[in-house]
């Protein structure tokens, strides 16, 4: 079976799981790419923090820092010059906006995975019913091959859902994966500038940021 003829036995409904590829891959690649050259502090980077922050010379690291968590630690330090008092808000603050950023799109590709197959069920549902309709019009006089041809462009659209939605959510998994320890990461590393420059008695940032942010079911935040 070459390619125009699954587009053409499939109908509208393969060509509108056609647009679900074209977009979910248009996103998977641009995040890809985003990941990619994101930037990252480094191997070495916690115990440079770690040294700077006890010697009073934080700058002389974080300004050097990239990523989301360069970001992060930038934000916070510039807080904690400024004189801002809570500094885990400001944590929590910076690091849901890196943390959005690094999800952007998710929603959109975790709709397409989802409403794929049952995109193409509807399709077969159509065909199945046409199938039927055929059979009911030839007083139940209808050739066998004939019948399961009917039935096998019914199930295509099905094929073709299934085809669409799960690379769509297996990469999507990845990129959350992803996504997820960069959140660590940023508490990680948000958690020791908080040990070093205490303001105040507020709640922690773990214990805070658990209701902060939420995806697809599953809480996690900065």
């Amino acid at each position: 079976m070459i390619v125009t003829d699954i587009f053409d036995k499939g109908g509208i409904i393969v060509w509108i799981l056609a647009g679900y590829s074209f977009i979910a891959l248009s996103i998977l690649f641009e995040r890809l790419i985003r990941f990619t050259f994101m930037g990252r502090p480094g191997k070495q980077a916690e115990q440079h923090l770690l040294k700077a922050l006890r010697e009073c010379q934080p700058d002389t690291v974080i300004n050097k820092m990239r990523g989301p968590e360069g970001r992060l630690l930038q934000g916070m330090l510039q807080a904690s010059k400024e004189g801002i008092m809570d500094l885990n808000r400001v944590a929590i603050r910076l690091g849901s906006f890196e943390l959005n950023k690094m999800e952007k799109g998710f929603r959109t590709l975790s709709f397409l995975g989802n409403t794929a197959p049952l995109l193409g069920l509807l399709g077969t549902i159509i065909g199945m019913i046409k199938a039927f309709m055929v059979i009911e019009q030839a007083g139940g006089q209808v050739d066998a091959q004939a019948l399961a041809g009917g039935i096998w462009e019914a199930m295509l659209t099905t094929g073709v859902g299934l085809a669409v939605a799960i690379p769509v959510l297996l990469l999507l998994h990845l990129l959350e994966s992803a996504a997820d320890k960069r959140a660590h990461s940023m508490r990680n590393y948000a958690s020791l500038m908080l040990e070093y420059f205490p303001r105040n008695n507020s709640p922690s940032l773990t214990e805070e940021s658990e209701a902060s942010h939420h995806r697809s079911g599953v809480s996690h935040a900065v």
